[in-house]
């Protein structure tokens, strides 16, 4: 395992941090905006890539979409 990172090019490394920085940051300030655990998927977004912005946007987004339709439909519920 350890072989298989250090093999890696050094470009990767460079670009690794900013897509992780900026992916963790924008789950947090979108999560935070919609109310569904800001910190979780913030820490979560600074240290994987891809899954949790894929998981974020299946979940949350998904659910938040229902949920504005559902009360255009029944302004007054």
């Amino acid at each position: 395992m350890l072989e298989e990172l250090l093999a890696l090019p050094w470009y990767v490394w460079v670009i690794l941090p900013p897509v992780l920085f900026a992916q963790g940051t924008w789950l947090f300030v979108d999560a935070r905006r919609r109310d569904s655990f800001p910190w979780f998927w913030g820490l979560w977004g600074m240290i994987s890539f891809p899954l949790p912005i894929v998981l974020y946007l299946l979940i949350v987004r998904r659910m938040d979409r229902r949920y504005i339709n559902k009360r255009e439909e029944n302004p007054y519920e």
